[in-house]
């Protein structure tokens, strides 16, 4: 070897690179000034011998093995031979030329790694993952890395033949961060990160900031450009910016990609843009505002539906890239239809290759199990006090509405976030500082992330689903709510459920729970929802929850979907219940669309697809959703009859709409009720109609009010009420000019019914 050469070596990290126990290995590989020449070292495991190439093709040099295992050197005289790239011959006398990966500056800066470290750097997706990128004129990948406690991370994939010695990555400063931009790698690679740790277990991980994945079973990151997709849809966007969508009509179609559809010639699954067509047909047709889609992020089991995500930032491989699911969200766009995320902060999996104990520490999840794992579901629970793991979710909740824009995210098992002790035993569990069981820690992450969608958001919404009576849940910020802008009525949905499953004859003895709901339904702004999660499990599919014979099955389907539409709050139906499946959901089939040949699920599908249309127009069941001013009873009482008669209100006085539920199997003729004040009333929706599957009792004529008192009013009417139905009516007063005085003069005197309104709207 020559002396001089031979001098230049730093022989303890020489070792430490060709054992793979280097994380700062761009201090001796690539091209390094010597004195008055260049040393240029380079580890290729596995070579007999290896050349550089000047790129402009001047020369040749042969560089001297230094170790046996792989590690090559050469002293170059200055600008001999820059740029260049090797040729390395192998031992079956097999080439391969490279350009050196170790001639490359960071691109990362230290003021990224500064705001990662603090947890405020919000598009750190742009950072860390992997970028094609070219540099100086070189095309390649960078990749990166967050993995403090590692003693060594190398990139391994396709194009190093999965050898974790080549491509050691450097560390950056202080910031836990690993980097290395690799010329050879392209755009299809398959690729993950080998980890060293401490006591010299080496495994390999899965990209966090993967935005491609491979098809489950496999399990290996892909390098995606997510950059080239020419959205359509500024129009759509800058609209949603300027809506206040909290006076706009919201009615999601919830569902699942996989199962929405099937293909029929042999493959498992659709793709997005194959899907996007079907979607949209469907869901304009039937009226629907939004669909919200179950996640849709990288998940290895089929069964748990996305809820146990492993790639955070990677549309699912099972519908195809993530170019076509862009295409899918702009298509929805262009069609007029909103798409919301379910999305996944509470939890994450134990697969060895997600992040559980990611650089051989316990760094997304906390190390005491008591905070750090759910007992039931088997799942990690996130360490949101760390800065970086808080940043990571930001960014993720962030990335999916401004790279792929969403219209929303629903924050699944919020419950679950908010409180230390839940579904966990005493032993199970450890107290915050105080001694009680909030997860405070939680509870920042959660406003620091509200805060930046409505700060980035461009009007997207926050949706979380929360089952306990945690207050200010979609509080603003600022009086120290949540900042949500809506929360699932998991209470309504309930307690409903539980009325309307007793045959109609026993329902007199729990009208409490049919109307409870109101007591508390301007204490949040809320969702009503009927969702995936009341049809799976062995809870049976809506339809078949309801009691009777079909016929009646039916008619209180009607019902239920109606008193829905008509309660205060936006809404939510899961897919397949709108033709009245009987079946439960499963992932494994499709939609039962052949259903829709036979008369009565055709029938409730026509139903809903008017009862859809309705709800849009009517500016009474949606302006003042979460005003008290947009409800008032009527009678909510007759305890006997099953009945509950209300108004819906906007703040236009004309377009109030009276809203008659009759939940009782019994068809009330002449039924006297009282009206707001004296004038016409004119049914415009009755759930009992023939083409709906119903009787056919209906009020075919307008409705003069008399001067009768009834319900505390001073004017009435009487109608036909049918049995299990909803009949709605639009209210057109006498006299125009003097209604205002009419609606006051007729407002309850009974103080007791007063009292108990009074109560409802609080």
């Amino acid at each position: 070897m020559d002396k001089k050469l031979y001098k230049l070596m730093n022989w303890p990290k020489v070792e430490g690179i060709i054992y793979s126990e280097e994380d700062h290995p761009q201090e001796l590989l690539g091209a390094h000034p010597a004195g008055n020449g260049i040393c240029v070292q380079t580890f290729q495991p596995g070579a007999k011998s290896v050349e550089i190439l000047s790129l402009d093709e001047r020369k040749n040099v042969k560089m001297e093995c230094i170790d046996e295992a792989g590690y090559f050197a050469v002293l170059l005289p200055v600008k001999a031979m820059y740029p260049y790239k090797y040729e390395i011959t192998y031992e079956d006398d097999s080439t391969r030329q490279v350009i050196d990966a170790y001639n490359f500056k960071p691109q990362i800066t230290k003021k990224d790694t500064e705001k990662f470290n603090m947890g405020i750097h919000y598009s750190i997706y742009d950072c860390l993952g992997a970028h094609p990128r070219t540099i100086e004129g070189v095309a390649g990948v960078s990749f990166a890395l967050w993995a403090p406690n590692a003693v060594r991370v190398s990139v391994v994939g396709d194009f190093n033949a999965w050898d974790g010695r080549i491509h050691q990555m450097q560390r950056l400063w202080d910031s836990g961060i690993f980097e290395l931009f690799i010329p050879e790698a392209q755009v299809g690679d398959n690729y993950k990160f080998e980890l060293k740790v401490k006591g010299g277990l080496t495994y390999l991980k899965s990209d966090p900031y993967a935005f491609g994945a491979q098809l489950r079973p496999e399990t290996a990151s892909v390098v995606r450009n997510i950059d080239r997709f020419k959205w359509n849809d500024n129009e759509w966007i800058q609209k949603r910016a300027n809506a206040h969508m909290q006076e706009k009509p919201i009615n999601v179609y919830e569902l699942h990609l996989g199962s929405f559809a099937k293909p029929t010639d042999g493959r498992e699954f659709y793709n997005y843009r194959e899907l996007a067509p079907k979607i949209i047909q469907y869901v304009n047709q039937m009226g629907y505002t939004h669909i919200e889609l179950m996640p849709i992020m990288e998940h290895p089991l089929d069964a748990s539906w996305g809820y146990q995500v492993i790639g955070y930032y990677a549309p699912t491989a099972r519908y195809g890239t993530p170019e076509d699911f862009m295409y899918f969200m702009d298509e929805m766009h262009q069609a007029g239809i909103g798409v919301i995320l379910d999305w996944v902060p509470a939890h994450f999996p134990r697969d060895v290759h997600g992040l559980s104990s990611f650089d051989g520490t316990c760094l997304y999840e906390h190390q005491d199990p008591r905070k750090g794992s759910h007992p039931h579901w088997g799942t990690l629970i996130y360490n949101y006090a760390r800065p970086e793991v808080s940043n990571y979710l930001i960014a993720n909740a962030l990335f999916w509405i401004e790279r792929y824009h969403a219209d929303g995210i629903r924050m699944d098992a919020v419950a679950s976030m908010l409180y230390l002790d839940y579904g966990k035993q005493d032993g199970e569990w450890v107290a915050n500082i105080y001694g009680g069981n909030e997860n405070l820690e939680a509870l920042e992450f959660i406003k620091h992330l509200n805060s930046m969608i409505k700060k980035r958001g461009k009007g997207a919404l926050s949706i979380a689903e929360e089952s306990t009576a945690w207050p200010s849940i979609t509080g603003e910020l600022y009086e120290d709510g949540l900042g949500f802008d809506y929360k699932w009525n998991m209470g309504w949905m309930n307690d409903y459920l539980d009325y309307i499953k007793f045959d109609p004859y026993f329902r007199s003895y729990h009208h409490g729970e049919l109307t409870f709901s109101l007591i508390y339904a301007y204490s949040e702004h809320f969702m009503l929802v009927l969702s995936h999660d009341e049809v799976v499990h062995g809870k049976a599919s809506l339809i078949s929850k309801m009691p009777g014979e079909v016929n009646e099955k039916f008619n209180n389907l009607r019902l239920t979907y109606a008193y829905m539409m008509m309660h205060p709050g936006k809404k939510l139906l899961f897919m397949g219940q709108d033709i009245g499946e009987f079946d439960e959901w499963s992932e494994e089939r499709s939609v039962e669309w052949d259903l829709l040949k036979y008369d009565s699920h055709k029938a409730l599908n026509h139903f809903l697809k008017d009862l859809n249309k309705f709800y849009k127009v009517q500016p009474a069941l949606y302006e003042l959703d979460n005003d008290s001013e947009g409800f008032e009873w009527i009678n909510s009482i007759s305890t006997n009859e099953c009945v509950l008669v209300f108004l819906r209100k906007s703040r236009k006085e004309e377009e109030t709409l009276l809203v008659v539920c009759n939940f009782a199997n019994v068809c009330y003729n002449d039924y006297k009720i009282g009206v707001p004040f004296e004038g016409k009333y004119k049914e415009v929706l009755n759930s009992d109609l023939e083409e709906y599957g119903g009787s056919g009792k209906r009020n075919a004529r307008v409705k003069k009010s008399v001067k009768e008192e009834c319900d505390a009013r001073e004017d009435s009417i009487r109608i036909t009420v049918a049995p299990l139905s909803v009949s709605i009516f639009t209210c057109f007063p006498t006299d125009t000019e003097e209604k205002p005085k009419a609606v006051v003069k007729n407002k309850p005197k009974n103080k007791k019914v007063m009292a108990q309104r009074t109560q409802r709207k609080i």
